[in-house]
């Protein structure tokens, strides 16, 4: 990830990309965060990770992903929620129906303001919403 945050930056510098708005760096790394996390809840709902063996042949499992545009601070952000078979997943950073994500980067910034590094922000996001955040991309959020 912290390669593809990299890359973001490098083409971000080279064509002039916007901070913030429809596209932005910030936009991108939103999806990346949001999109982490809604992974890891689903893989906290079914009891196993993507692509694990005892996935396999099981009850409930995943049934592709659904496209849904919210509406961030950076400007709107195309996700994708990742489905089960049995339709019971209930996501709770983008909760059904929900269409404007308050907050992904008010935790960021209200966590830096109480007095936690970047590493320990990373971690506390990545123990949380299962969301594997850079602390590069913490740093460019804050």
């Amino acid at each position: 990830m912290d390669e593809q945050i990299r890359r973001w930056a490098a083409d971000a510098r080279r064509d002039g990309l916007q901070l913030v708005g429809e596209g932005g760096l910030l936009a991108r790394m939103t999806k990346l965060v949001v999109e982490s996390a809604l992974e890891g809840e689903m893989d906290d709902h079914l009891g196993y990770a993507k692509h694990d063996p005892a996935g396999r042949d099981g009850g409930n499992s995943r049934n592709g992903k659904r496209a849904k545009t919210i509406e961030t601070e950076a400007g709107p952000v195309e996700i994708t929620v990742p489905r089960d078979r049995e339709a019971s997943f209930e996501p709770q950073i983008v909760k059904k129906r929900q269409r404007r994500l308050n907050g992904v980067e008010n935790i960021v910034i209200s966590l830096s303001a109480k007095g936690l590094t970047t590493g320990e922000i990373s971690a506390h996001l990545r123990e949380i919403y299962g969301a594997e955040v850079p602390k590069s991309t913490i740093s460019t959020i804050t």
